[in-house]
């Protein structure tokens, strides 16, 4: 099977790839997806995130196709002493112009496989209700917990509500 982008861990920030970061949120925030930002979303405010997002407790991969950075994922593994058999899947993006490519898929098998290696048991994740993420994490094996409604805001001030789901590996 063709593998649609090349994944990559990232450790550390080039100047091109925060770059590169910074747009793809961008974008992708333009575009409606609910991260945690609202548009308009600047460069600035993208590459702020993206300083903070490394972490000891964080890996990130990117998705690189026809050569342009084009999507990401981060596995936040818990620092607690109780919890630290589960991670959670977290900014799970894909540019527009590359979805239905299998790319998201890409990167969530690479977040659960590195998942395994870290001796991870358990994920978790959320995602606003009726978003294609949630057929996409159903497909994968994640099961519903439940919901939480008036969780998120989008632009136009509207209240939505977010699905929370879990897989164990």
């Amino acid at each position: 099977m063709r593998r649609m982008a090349e994944i990559r861990e990232v450790s550390g920030w080039s100047d091109g790839d925060l770059a590169a970061m910074s747009a793809l949120l961008v974008d992708v925030v333009e575009e409606g997806a609910s991260l945690g930002f609202l548009p308009p979303l600047s460069r600035r405010e993208a590459r702020a995130y993206w300083l903070g997002a490394l972490a000891e407790s964080v890996k990130l991969w990117v998705a690189e196709h026809d050569g342009h950075i084009v999507g990401t994922v981060q596995l936040q593994l818990s620092a607690k002493p109780n919890g630290r058999h589960r991670a959670e899947i977290a900014k799970l993006m894909v540019h527009p112009q590359a979805r239905r490519l299998g790319i998201a898929r890409q990167l969530m098998e690479t977040a659960e496989t590195a998942g395994r290696h870290e001796g991870i048991s358990l994920m978790v994740l959320d995602t606003r209700e009726g978003d294609p993420s949630n057929v996409l994490y159903r497909s994968l094996g994640y099961h519903e917990v439940g919901r939480i409604p008036q969780y998120a805001r989008s632009a136009d001030g509207t209240l939505h509500t977010t699905v929370l789901y879990y897989k164990v590996l």
